[in-house]
């Protein structure tokens, strides 16, 4: 076998493993699932051994054979240098590309009214944001550096914690049921009530049941309102006058100094804090990058300016 032809085979049979499916690793390599099973075929009649097993009841799953699996995490790491060294000659042209991850939300509140700053400072990087609720797979999908939401412990990624927030409830100036741009507490129960479902998995998210029993307000019910799986969506809900939303402090810090929003409650020992917080992750392999070391450190150096100015 030729080196290209062991190299192709090599990535097919990385994907495949990968995935525990030829589908799957035909879908990332934009190659026919028969064509990835013909590359591990190849690549077991040259070595002599079987690669991969089926899964019982005819699951179309793999599974790895002893060997495969001893062998797989230096293929992987191959591929992985290799990755990096392609990465560090494309960087050394005229135009450097950058591959962002986020949330939507994260993107609309807090990133994209800041991105400005970190291209006037790396004007050769063109940014590529990437704004998906989902997480994505940064080695299929090509992606050198995200921010995350969570516990900070992401399989494959090395993460450094950007910053925490706390949650509080919000509403828009002009409220019809605000007394000199104060809530009454008697008024909490003619309020509708705006959920952020975004974190609903969680156990630790907190929910206006938890804010309204620990402020003293366990009377009033969380049985109604409005519903929504999107942060940002919230806010701009909130912004419109249709309701009381707990809002998340790094998602509503703009739309507070702007005035679109207030705090209605004057107590600041209210607020929630949350268990989880905001990361910046990358591959391992992807943070010795100059480019994602640049766009780390112009982060950390955005939330400290904004740490400073509180």
């Amino acid at each position: 076998m030729t080196t290209p032809a062991y190299l192709n085979a090599l990535r097919a049979f990385e994907a495949a493993a990968r995935h525990q499916s030829f589908s799957a690793a035909a879908a990332e390599l934009n190659v026919t699932p028969a064509a990835v099973g013909q590359q591990v075929r190849n690549l077991e009649s040259w070595l002599g051994i079987a690669l991969f097993t089926r899964a019982a009841s005819g699951s179309a799953r793999l599974l790895l054979t002893d060997a495969a699996r001893s062998a797989l995490p230096d293929i992987r790491e191959g591929f992985e240098r290799l990755n990096l060294g392609l990465a560090r000659l494309k960087d050394a042209g005229v135009h450097a590309e950058l591959t962002i991850t986020v949330s939507p939300a994260f993107a609309s509140k807090w990133l994209l009214p800041r991105i400005e700053r970190f291209q006037q400072a790396y004007p050769d990087l063109d940014v590529l944001l990437d704004t998906n609720s989902r997480s994505v797979d940064f080695q299929a999908e090509r992606i050198d550096v995200g921010v995350r939401y969570g516990a900070g412990n992401w399989p494959g990624l090395s993460a450094v914690r950007l910053m925490d927030e706390v949650i509080f409830p919000v509403c828009a100036p002009g409220y019809p049921l605000l007394e000199d741009g104060r809530l009454p507490p008697e008024a909490i129960s003619r309020c509708t009530l705006i959920h952020d479902l975004t974190m609903a998995s969680s156990p630790d998210y907190p929910t206006w049941r938890m804010w309204l029993d620990a402020s003293g307000n366990g009377h009033v019910k969380t049985d109604h309102g409005l519903r929504i799986n999107n942060s940002a969506a919230v806010l701009q809900a909130t912004i419109d006058g249709q309701g009381l939303a707990l809002a998340r402090s790094v998602m509503v810090k703009d739309d507070l100094e702007a005035g679109r929003l207030i705090r209605p409650f004057a107590d600041k020992g209210l607020d929630c804090p949350l268990t989880q917080a905001y990361y910046v992750v990358c591959r391992p392999e992807s943070g010795e990058l100059p480019k994602v070391q640049a766009f780390r450190d112009w982060l950390l150096s955005e939330v400290a300016k904004v740490a400073s100015d509180t």
